[in-house]
């Protein structure tokens, strides 16, 4: 056992309950940890984690399920100077991190990280596994924990504020251009978040962009398009999947044949061991199985990370099967009107490490890790786009000034969208460091999208220079 003191996130925790005895819902405890400790930045993920441990340790006791839960301080006497014991292994967990990220990850991600970051001749080559399938048995097998589920529905729930039927037209709008980017960007694609939105909004091919990047992106919107056009029509069935991927697919194939068709054929995937099944009629009959497991399971989180492990396993397609996963996470959250998954600020890395667990070791996770993260960061952005309170951002804190002078530089220069693009690079390139290069862009980026009439001022800029440049900005 190893102590920790009361201004650590435990300790914190524990002084909060302290002074509410009738006790706190995890996100009136959220609320809190912000108002009394002004540096508080830690994922709802992380408190969910440091709550369960206070429960298994006896230091705090929780009563109801769901959103009925209450946390309350255990009946044990606190003097000022108390401190609270709490397992190490639990302590260790708080430091694991992807990288320069906030990507909270486990002991286990970490292990996987590190054999799947080893040469592919340390590696073993492996088959299709069809156990991995057979032995998952919907609303029986759950890949995600119980507390999981209940946490991620909140936050979907909350996100939208649950007050329609459909997505409204600004959630739309920025969905198209979010997951189109998000999961272009995934692929390699070098498409900016300014470049896809003025591509998606006007059809403006970004210059010094190759044909191929610029189908992915249209390919991506209008497979978003179909999936949020078709919401009584979708969900884990032939009809979805293969037009799914042939809307994705759409001429970037060389045998044009193939889109929207299962695979006859053997395909390799670089930079793995794995070798995909290549019996027609054995990838037939796993495909199949495959949507009827997805479709009989309940849960639409445990459905949507179902669809993303095993629709990418399986290589169903000749290509384009990580995408078609990507998309179809999302036809749960579409048909419950819960937040969408975007993907936004995934690592590149993380995610591909992620699926080589699962091709090479039938190990969830790290892609597990990757999928909540996702949702979480996913739900705080649709969250602030519903003017809901969302998370500080530390990223954005530490250069906010930065943020607001390139943006200044942009307005006062009435730069339009496609003249904005490179003054960000460029600007970026020689202000930021390179680790936080593409992130600082991405965010730029995102102010810029979002700034209107009434909140300009931030930026330092009369009404002219703002009328000025919106001109421009809103013709390119």
């Amino acid at each position: 056992m190893k102590e920790i003191s009361k201004e650590s996130g435990f300790g914190q925790i524990l002084w909060i309950l302290k002074n509410n005895p009738d006790g706190m819902h995890s996100r009136q405890i959220k609320q809190a940890l912000i108002s009394v400790y002004p540096k508080y930045e830690e994922s709802e993920r992380t408190l969910q984690r440091r709550l369960s441990s206070l429960v298994e340790n006896g230091h705090v006791i929780k009563e109801g399920l769901g959103k009925k839960t209450r946390y309350f301080l255990a009946n044990k006497p606190i003097m000022e100077n108390t401190k609270f014991a709490i397992s190490t292994p639990t302590l260790q967990q708080e430091k694991l991190f992807y990288k320069d990220t906030h990507l909270a990850l486990s002991e286990k991600s970490l292990a996987l990280i590190q054999y799947v970051e080893q040469p592919l001749q340390n590696r073993r080559p492996v088959g299709y596994n069809s156990a991995f399938l057979n032995n998952y048995h919907p609303n029986r097998s759950f890949y995600l924990e119980e507390n999981t589920r209940e946490n991620l529905n909140r936050l979907g729930q909350l996100a939208l504020n649950h007050s329609a039927s459909t997505y409204s037209k600004k959630i739309i709008q920025r969905l198209l251009i979010d997951l189109s980017w998000n999961s272009s960007r995934l692929e390699g694609n070098t498409y900016s978040l300014l470049e896809t939105e003025r591509l998606i909004v006007a059809g403006e091919i970004a210059p010094g962009k190759s044909l191929f990047e610029t189908q992915m992106i249209i390919n991506h919107k209008n497979a978003i398009k179909f999936l949020l056009e078709s919401k009584d029509l979708i969900g884990f069935n032939r009809f979805t999947i293969l037009n799914l991927h042939a809307l994705l697919s759409e001429g970037l194939l060389g045998n044009t044949e193939a889109c929207g068709r299962l695979r006859t054929i053997p395909v390799g995937i670089h930079g793995t061991v794995y070798h995909p099944l290549d019996i027609p009629q054995k990838m037939e009959e796993y495909f199949q199985k495959i949507l009827s497991k997805a479709e009989a399971i309940e849960n639409p989180f445990e459905q949507a990370f179902f669809a993303l492990v095993h629709l990418c396993y399986l290589q169903p397609f000749e290509d384009i099967n990580k995408r078609v996963s990507r998309l179809s996470a999302n036809i749960p959250f579409i048909k419950h009107n819960l937040c969408p998954l975007s993907f936004i600020d995934v690592p590149e890395k993380a995610y591909i490490d992620g699926v080589l667990s699962i091709y090479e070791l039938n190990k969830i996770d790290l892609l597990k890790d990757v999928f909540i993260w996702a949702y979480e960061r996913s739900s705080e952005r649709y969250a602030a786009i519903q003017q809901s309170l969302g998370e500080p951002d530390p990223f954005r804190m530490r250069y906010l000034s930065k943020i607001k002078e390139i943006a200044s530089i942009i307005i006062k220069q009435s730069l339009n969208k496609t003249e904005a693009a490179k003054k960000i690079h460029l600007w970026a390139l020689e202000n930021i460091p390179k680790e936080d290069y593409a992130k600082f862009v991405e965010m730029v980026e995102r102010e810029l999208l979002e700034t209107h009439e009434g909140n300009f001022a931030r930026f330092h800029v009369t009404p002219s220079e703002f009328n000025k440049w919106q001109e421009q900005w809103n013709l390119s």
